[in-house]
């Protein structure tokens, strides 16, 4: 048990904890008990501009943005090496506060979490400009400088790696940052808060913000204190975000919404390819923004590959997510819980057929759902067409190459694609047709800090992780010196 879980968390600002200024505080809910587990402190406008303020004051007193690259990775280098040693109490938090399994927990999110700081720890070390060669009796180069204050804004479904994927680099870039997590996940983001304190991050240079996106989200949105925005989030939120980033002028970095296509075609190795199809639908209850709901497959595969599915899917370990062998965990709350409820519903009026799945699982009052798979509906239907964002399956036949990425392609979505094949020609030729910012070949969700991933079209803009994301938390100055 860490101490979150039994005092109420309070904002971190400046290197000190408070309360709200009002007073306010917000439950936080187990999602599967259904239960209360503590409450935080719910920010207002007068929080975020403290907040905000905080970090200015850290910035301009170049206790972080005045370090060279090699001692700010220092610092990041002790960040990872703090969240390997309290693995359990993370891993537990994050079960606690979105339903994960305390194994995925352990395995994907604190292990991609330490990785992720450490790999931005090397990177700061290589942070640099270069000589530009002109014709004129001039030395001229450029500088990568800092932004400033960043605002990172942080959904429920994965916490702590949304929250490092943008602070790390943000921080090895030598910015500071207000952090405002999701209102129904706020633990994670609290207890890193004390481990930044502890890895030697001055005060100030980390501020974290919870409550409403609505209030406390929206105060960061519009504050003219900050200088970058990195959002991950619905599309929906994410174009409010952007108009207010805009309206401006800064930078922002926007990660959102998906509806990922899986193709599979007549060569995949079927046994293979099962393994990858599950998990890109189940993953994390299918609450994974580059999960792949939409499968695509080869009509002379069709029938095989969804009677496989129809036997596999129930059994998927579905159910507490503090035992070790659970696979699939709650829904992150009921209205989460309800939206894929109504999903489904309308698939059903919609003519789809349900294979397997399609209902409630009634368990210690949580929000659980059977993973659902959905054979014979229109390309058309909402139920294919929309970001579904639960253990939901949709299955559709293809005749041919252009056919699948045709289908592939025909969503407002393009955050990511897969690809099941044995031929090397057609994996290479498919993904270069994928439209989407990340393309899998014969697996799914392969992640790792030095692979970028982003969107196109309606899933965003920028890139996270890789050094195409510290170079977003970075700002060129060219210098020239006459010679003459």
């Amino acid at each position: 048990m860490t101490t979150f879980e039994i005092e109420p968390g309070r904002l971190f600002i400046g290197g000190q904890w408070r309360e709200a200024a009002d007073g306010a505080r917000t439950e936080v809910v187990d999602p599967s008990r259904g239960t209360v587990v503590t409450t935080v402190a719910e920010a207002g406008a007068t929080d975020v501009d403290a907040a905000v303020r905080a970090a200015r004051e850290a910035y301009d007193d170049g206790s972080w943005s005045g370090l060279s690259g090699r001692e700010r990775g220092r610092v990041l280098h002790r960040v990872a090496e703090l969240i390997r040693e309290n693995a359990d109490d993370i891993a537990h938090l994050e079960s606690l506060d979105v339903g994960k399994p305390i194994t995925l927990a352990h395995a994907v999110d604190v292990t991609n979490a330490a990785n992720d700081y450490e790999h931005f720890a090397a990177l700061a070390h290589s942070l640099h400009g270069a000589h530009r060669d002109t014709p004129m009796n001039a030395l001229a180069y450029t500088r990568r400088d800092p932004l400033g204050v960043v605002a990172a804004i942080t959904p429920f479904n994965f916490p702590l790696i949304l929250a490092g994927s943008k602070i790390a680099p943000a921080l090895a870039a030598g910015n500071t940052v207000v952090h405002k997590p999701a209102d129904e996940t706020p633990l994670s983001a609290l207890y890193m808060a004390e481990l930044f304190q502890r890895a030697g991050v001055p005060d100030g240079v980390v501020n974290v913000v919870t409550g409403a996106g609505p209030v406390a989200g929206e105060a960061l949105l519009r504050h003219s204190g900050v200088d970058k925005i990195a959002f991950t989030g619905s599309t929906a939120v994410g174009r409010h975000a952007a108009s207010v980033a805009g309206e401006n002028l800064k930078p922002v970095t926007m990660e959102l919404g998906g509806n990922a296509a899986h193709i599979v075609f007549e060569d995949a190795d079927l046994e293979q390819a099962v393994g990858a199809i599950i998990k890109a639908f189940v993953f994390n209850s299918g609450q994974f923004c580059m999960g792949g709901p939409r499968l695509l497959v080869a009509r002379s595969v069709y029938s095989t590959l969804l009677g496989i599915l129809q036997q596999a899917v129930p059994g998927v370990p579905l159910g507490d997510p503090r035992q070790p062998e659970t696979v699939v965990g709650p829904m992150a709350g009921e209205k989460h819980l309800k939206k894929v409820e109504d999903y489904v519903e309308l698939a059903r009026k919609e003519g789809g057929r349900i294979v397997c799945g399609g209902e409630r699982l009634a368990l210690h009052g949580g929000y659980y759902y059977k993973p659902t798979v959905i054979a014979d509906l229109p390309n058309d239907s909402r139920v294919i067409q929309e970001e579904i964002f639960g253990p939901v399956l949709t299955v559709q036949p293809f005749d041919s190459e252009d056919e699948a990425v045709a289908l592939a392609n025909s969503t407002p979505y393009g955050l990511a694609s897969g690809v099941q094949t044995t031929n090397l020609a057609r994996a290479h030729r498919v993904a270069d047709r994928l439209q989407a910012g990340i393309v899998w070949v014969n697996d799914w969700a392969m992640l790792d800090p030095a692979i970028p991933f982003g969107g196109v079209k309606d899933s965003g803009f920028g890139r996270e992780y890789g050094p195409e994301a510290l170079a977003a938390y970075t700002k060129v100055k060219s210098v020239v010196v006459s010679l003459g």
